[in-house]
């Protein structure tokens, strides 16, 4: 279902977004890494089985990311599937937050996505299909302390990729959103560099081949929505539908960073 098919991947150089180029390449699709080290994305794409292509890009420039997308099609004729995955987080309390953290957050989680599906859509519109993976977080659905900026930046994300959603219904492409909970992965260099949350947090920690897994199946099903684990998916649900339960039920475990 996959072979052949031109997949553009922000955030690939590391993480999630390189393990899952490899997943791709490994069932015959041609993953397109972009990110913002030259030098990592280099030594991403050489370590993927099949071909490949890699662009350094930096999606908080439009001028990067309208260049790249113009390089993959000219390449490849086409992009068939986006994958939105670069995004960065820092934990800390609101009242010790700068505001510039919320808009480096805000520009790059957000603004990133919604840039980079800026430049493509067309060509998808145009191609008469293609399919949308934007990788929002758990944050987007259930925010815990001292990740204001974070938790703010992905709620966005899932904002506007529910409303993409409806808006493309009847254009042929298909549109995702991969909300997934705390990951083993280099995010949480920047993000926790104390380790406490990733120590307080370690039972639930997925391994980033298993998250990369399951956004390859998401994209093989054209599935609209991963939620991971499945014991954040129940506590996303129970907050939805009682918020002020969750938030007395939660507190503690919310509170790990």
């Amino acid at each position: 279902m996959l072979k052949g098919k031109i997949v553009l991947i922000s955030g690939a150089s590391s993480g999630i977004g390189a393990i899952t180029a490899k997943r791709l390449a490994e069932r015959g699709a041609v993953p397109v890494l972009t990110g913002r080290n030259a030098e990592k994305l280099r030594a991403a794409a050489e370590a993927i089985a099949g071909p490949c292509g890699y662009y350094p890009m930096d999606v908080t420039r439009m001028e990067d990311v309208s260049r790249t997308v113009e390089a993959a099609i000219d390449s490849y004729g086409r992009i068939d599937i986006l994958l939105n995955n670069a995004g960065f987080g820092l934990f800390e309390p609101f009242a010790d937050a700068s505001i510039e953290s919320f808009v480096t957050m805000m520009d790059t989680n957000y603004m990133g996505t919604v840039r980079l599906t800026k430049a493509v859509l067309p060509y998808m519109l145009k191609q008469g299909g293609g399919h949308i993976v934007n990788v929002a977080s758990m944050a987007g659905k259930l925010a815990t302390p001292k990740s204001t900026a974070y938790s703010a930046s992905k709620h966005a994300v899932l904002g506007f990729t529910n409303a993409l959603r409806m808006e493309l219904k009847d254009s042929g492409i298909t549109v995702t959103s991969v909300n997934p909970g705390p990951i083993r992965t280099p995010f949480f260099d920047q993000a926790d560099p104390n380790g406490t949350y990733v120590k307080n947090v370690n039972w639930l920690m997925m391994e980033p081949e298993y998250v990369a897994g399951a956004i390859v199946r998401a994209m093989e099903r054209r599935a609209e929505e991963v939620n991971l684990p499945r014991v954040a998916a129940a506590g996303m649900r129970l907050y939805q539908l009682l918020p002020r339960t969750a938030d007395r039920l939660l507190r503690g475990m919310f509170n790990r960073k």
